[in-house]
């Protein structure tokens, strides 16, 4: 029997969840995995914490070299797909290396979403995605006093918890009239950014960068009424955009990302994608537990197994500059549903209820249990009985 040829594009959670799942269900097919970053696989949730000197990044990578090798997976580093030729099932990277394949992967991810804002290409404007951006900012941060961050959602706090950490002054922008608008209500986006306020970070909210200005480099962000923040970085943390070129390249059905059916497959049977790449039922995800599942339900299908995505309810856990924060499915911003709330000086919990359901959560200050009520949106369980005491600890 021939032995088959896996190839995967881009070595993220996604792509290196896959290859474990294609090697446990196919112990001799030939898996490569081929990314143009130069570390294998590792934590890009901790990014922030590199940027901030908590971690070193040696301490990043999630699989060294030894485990590859006893998986049996060849991994291509500093390697981009510049061709491809889906009828003849291969595809060309950038040194002419020319790789063939019985059945391909794309989990190649997703890039930073730039505005169109005047100036974002000045010396001193970054974004932050790649182990590569944050060795550029380490090293541009040396010089510099003055940060302005451009968009208040998830990583951008992170980094800028870990410039604050470093010392620089740090001036935040925002559109929303409040903070992770996704992840926090009024009341929790209040607390969180009160917070920040006593850690002396200064807020912009509701406010649209016009124009980022200087010389030979960033030197002020002026606001759509006018404002004028000095300063020396702007780092623009906008959200991120599926990477649709190789898809595009191999005649894929796209649309936000490139579309698959609950088996991760695409629209030609022998193309699989996972991760922030692909758009399922409409939706891109862009967080790590959709990619994980993703990758795993792909590496199962593209080696002959059968198991089906159901989709993945949008939670977040993480520490925001120390401090717990957990959210989950609906918050409710408008309180249209019912719901429980507990509160103290530094802990704000919040249970979104439909008709008996728990349908959301946040926590903020202490997420103890939240794996719990978590379980319980994603499965439809009735814990409405149990929710004081998983509250209160």
């Amino acid at each position: 029997m021939k032995m088959k040829k896996y190839l995967i594009i881009g070595s993220g959670v996604a792509g290196t969840t896959a290859a474990e799942n294609i090697r446990q269900n196919d112990a001799t097919g030939e898996i490569t995995i081929v990314t143009d970053e130069d570390l294998p696989f590792y934590y890009r949730v901790r990014l922030p914490d590199y940027l901030g000197g908590i971690v070193a990044e040696s301490e990043l990578i999630a699989k060294k070299k030894a485990w590859y090798d006893q998986k049996k997976i060849l991994l291509k580093l500093n390697s981009r797909v510049r061709e491809t030729d889906p009828g003849e099932k291969h595809v060309m990277a950038a040194d002419g290396v020319s790789l063939s394949y019985d059945r391909l992967l794309l989990a190649n991810g997703s890039h930073p979403f730039i505005p169109p804002i005047k100036g974002s290409d000045l010396k001193g404007v970054f974004a932050i995605h790649t182990v590569q951006d944050v060795r550029q900012i380490v090293q541009a941060a040396e010089k510099i006093n003055h940060v302005v961050l451009i968009g208040g959602g998830l990583l951008g706090l992170e980094a800028a918890n870990a410039l604050h950490r470093l010392g620089k002054n740090i001036t935040v922008v925002e559109f929303f009239p409040r903070l992770l608008p996704r992840q926090l209500d009024t009341e929790g986006a209040a607390r969180l950014q009160h917070f920040f306020e006593n850690m002396n970070f200064t807020f912009r909210l509701g406010a649209t960068t016009r124009e980022i200005s200087g010389n030979d480099r960033v030197e002020q962000v002026v606001l759509e009424n006018g404002d004028i923040l000095p300063t020396e970085m702007v780092i623009i943390s906008a959200g991120v955009r599926p990477n649709l070129e190789l898809a595009k390249m191999l005649d894929l059905k796209t649309d936000k990302g490139v579309i698959v059916d609950k088996f991760m497959q695409t629209s030609q049977p022998d193309i699989f994608a996972a991760g922030d790449v692909i758009e399922y039922e409409g939706r891109t995800y862009g967080i790590w537990p959709a990619a994980m599942e993703q990758g795993k339900i792909a590496g199962i299908n593209i080696s002959g197994g059968r198991a089906a995505y159901a989709g993945t309810t949008l939670s977040n856990i993480l520490k925001v500059a120390g401090i717990d924060l957990a959210s989950a499915g609906e918050i409710d911003e408008e309180n249209r549903h019912e719901s429980k709330i507990v509160t103290s000086a530094d802990i704000y919990k919040k249970v979104v209820i439909d008709n008996g359901r728990v349908i959301g959560c946040i926590m903020l200050g202490d997420r103890k249990n939240f794996n719990r009520i978590n379980k319980a949106i994603t499965s439809g369980e009735d814990i409405t009985n149990e929710l004081d005491t998983l509250l209160n600890g």
